[in-house]
């Protein structure tokens, strides 16, 4: 039978959504919030051709700059204010939960609850301000340095322009995580997911446009593009059907003693996802394998696949030269990195041990398995199990278009990794508006019964 919260999410429908007032204000709020940040990626730093910039984005798009540029919304290649997006703060979050499980003192404040977590947080803003401070210095001097065709992209080579430029580019990157803190608490959804997921979206149309403009002119143009279309319908609804997938673990609470009353044994479960390091691994694996290329673009040199020989840039190139994208040892290497990330993010955000303490101090257990150190290995075999198939999807969900965009020019935002984020993000989104819907019914209902009490 079908509990109570099933019964009123299937009776939800665009009645019950217009009588949520509530619900539509905080819709509206994120609305306006994301256009800010879309017209923030049209904001550009003063003193850089636009023209060079332009070419030079171009001929490097297989690149970090090329990744990065996906997430931003374009914003890399009109060097905007928020050109390095909301990176710094997802890269400054996770080094602060890999900090939590290695520091004792962080991990015991961690353990304190609400204080704790502002606490930890506000570390995380601070360390968003010192990576964007670095990141932002190595974009000006790149840029300043890089030349296209014998003449610099920053005309301006003295130190203003650098200072001008950390400084936009912090702000804006400390603007955008502030814009994303206000969705989470005013809006509906992850504010930092939605602004990635939005960025992506808003690079959609222009590179749909691009392969079919390429496929066009192709001989077997229109079986492929039916056929790329195909495989992206089949894997959202693969992404989907694994991003809903869960191991539960049952729990079992005993019988308690409260006075003179006894209260009777609960049952619970504790969900495991499939995937549970979620897209940092993608993202990580895809952001390392592009580094040496971008590396290279700055310094003024090319790998050359035709003739190895005759490659600019010394090692880095040679490296550039075997990692470029769609190659095997670029494949093997992508594979390896997602399956490690997985594996070491997992272990991050999901510690066995302090779950199995916290149900030994709550009385709960797992039937069969004794509390403490046996639940805890218990755990960590489930959750073993579990990351290898996870990581074996993510690999498959990646690896397969990266040989689309190698061999038939499929843009990267039709890649694993853009796909993965913005079916995650629309699920999670679509998730939270249901809990709002339902909220609202449940505060109706409540109301109704308190007035037929006044009534009788």
């Amino acid at each position: 039978m079908a509990s109570a919260a099933e019964q009123l999410a299937a009776n939800l429908s665009w009645s019950t959504f217009s009588k949520a007032k509530e619900l539509q204000n905080r819709i509206l709020f994120t609305l306006a919030i994301l256009i800010v940040y879309r017209a923030g990626t049209f904001i550009t730093l003063p003193g850089i051709d636009a023209g060079l910039l332009e070419r030079f984005m171009a001929q490097h798009r297989s690149g970090i700059l090329g990744v990065v540029d996906a997430f931003a919304g374009g914003a890399v290649g009109r060097m905007a204010v928020f050109a390095l997006g909301i990176m710094p703060y997802i890269s400054a979050s996770i080094i602060m939960q890999l900090m939590t499980t290695m520091v004792p003192s962080l991990e015991a404040m961690k353990k304190e609850g609400e204080a704790g977590r502002k606490k930890i947080n506000q570390y995380t803003r601070y360390g968003t301000v010192v990576l964007a401070f670095l990141q932002a210095y190595g974009v000006a001097v790149g840029f300043q340095g890089t030349t296209v065709d014998g003449r610099f992209i920053v005309p301006d080579q003295s130190s203003f322009f650098v200072i001008s430029a950390v400084i936009s580019l912090v702000g804006g990157t400390i603007l955008l995580m502030w814009l994303g803190e206000q969705i989470t608490a005013r809006g509906v959804g992850n504010g930092i997911s939605l602004i990635i997921f939005v960025g992506i979206i808003a690079g959609l149309p222009v590179a749909l446009t691009q392969f079919l403009n390429q496929q066009q002119s192709a001989a077997a143009g229109a079986p492929t593009v039916i056929g790329v279309f195909l495989l992206a319908i089949g894997l959202i609804a693969f992404v989907v059907f694994v991003e809903r997938a869960q191991r539960r673990i049952a729990i079992q609470y005993p019988q308690r003693n409260v006075g003179n009353k006894v209260y009777q044994g609960d049952r619970s479960h504790l969900p495991l996802k499939v995937n549970t390091a979620g897209v940092i691994p993608p993202i990580f694996a895809t952001s390392l394998l592009a580094v040496p290329t971008s590396i290279l673009a700055f310094q003024g040199g090319t790998p050359d696949p035709s003739n190895p020989s005759a490659a600019s840039g010394g090692w880095l190139a040679d490296i550039a030269l075997y990692v470029q994208q769609g190659s095997p040892v670029y494949l093997l290497t992508l594979a390896a990195l997602i399956i490690f990330f997985c594996f070491f993010y997992t272990a991050i955000v999901f510690n066995p041990e302090e779950v199995a303490d916290n149900l030994k101090k709550h009385g709960g257990f797992v039937p069969g398995v004794r509390p403490g150190k046996r639940t805890a290995e218990y755990l960590d075999f489930v959750l073993t199990r579990l990351t290898v198939v996870g990581a074996a999807y993510l690999t498959l969900v990646c690896v397969i278009p990266v040989l689309l965009q190698a061999n038939l020019g499929v843009p990267f935002y039709l890649g694993g990794t853009s796909l993965l984020i913005v079916v995650s993000v629309t699920m999670d989104t679509i998730s939270q508006v249901q809990s709002h819907l339902l909220a609202h019914q449940y505060e109706g209902l409540i109301k109704k019964s308190k007035l037929r009490g006044r009534k009788r």
